[in-house]
C-alpha cells in the first residue's frame, strides 16, 4: 500500500507527463538547484578555514556567484508569477493557499539573497571569521527557503496547474512564456 498522499486526484510526488510551459519550468529549478548548492556548501564553509584572517575576498567571490544566481532566479520566479500563478488564481485564488505561500517563498528567498549580497558589499576590511559566519547565513537561509520552494512547485504546483489549466491556457502560457 502506497502511504503519499493525494492532492487533486494525484498522489504528491507521482510524476505525472507536465505541458510544455510547465516542464520549462520544472526544468529551470535544474541549473537553478545546481548553482544554489554550490553557494550554500561554499556559504557553509565561510570561516572554516582557520588560516585565513581575512574573508573579504572569498565573500566577494561568492558575492559575484550569488548575483548571477539571483538574476537568473529573478526571471524564473518573474515567469510564474506574471503568467503562471495569475492563471492559476481564476481555480483557487490568490490570498490564501498555495499561490500566496508561493509569492512569500519567492519574496523571502530573494530578501535573504539580496540581503547576502547588501551584507558583503557593506562589510569593511577585515571580515574576521565571526562576521563573515553572519554573512554566511543570510544565504543559507535562502538556500533552505528556495529548495523547499522548488520542491513544492515540483510536487504540488505544477501538478496541480496540469490539471486545472485548460489546453487553451497552457498553449497561452507556453507563447507569454516565450516572450521572456
Amino acid at each position: 500500500m502506497n502511504d503519499m498522499p493525494f492532492h487533486c486526484g494525484q498522489r504528491v510526488g507521482e510524476d505525472i507527463p507536465l505541458c510544455p510551459a510547465l516542464t520549462r519550468l520544472k526544468q529551470e529549478h535544474i541549473p537553478l538547484r545546481e548553482q544554489m548548492e554550490q553557494l550554500y556548501q561554499s556559504a557553509e564553509g565561510v570561516g572554516d578555514d582557520t588560516h585565513i584572517a581575512d574573508w573579504q575576498g572569498a565573500l566577494h567571490e561568492l558575492r559575484e556567484k550569488a548575483v548571477r544566481f539571483e538574476r537568473e532566479l529573478h526571471a524564473h520566479s518573474e515567469r510564474e508569477e506574471k503568467y503562471l500563478f495569475p492563471m492559476m488564481a481564476s481555480y483557487i485564488g490568490r490570498e490564501s493557499g498555495p499561490l500566496m505561500v508561493m509569492e512569500y517563498e519567492h519574496q523571502k528567498g530573494k530578501e535573504y539573497l539580496q540581503t547576502f549580497i547588501a551584507k558583503i558589499d557593506q562589510a569593511t576590511a577585515p571580515v574576521d571569521t565571526e562576521k563573515a559566519k553572519k554573512i554566511g547565513l543570510f544565504m543559507i537561509q535562502a538556500y533552505n527557503i528556495l529548495s523547499q520552494h522548488f520542491m513544492k512547485e515540483e510536487n504540488v504546483l505544477f501538478p496541480m496547474a496540469e490539471q486545472l489549466l485548460s489546453s487553451e491556457e497552457k498553449d497561452l502560457l507556453a507563447k507569454k512564456m516565450q516572450t521572456v
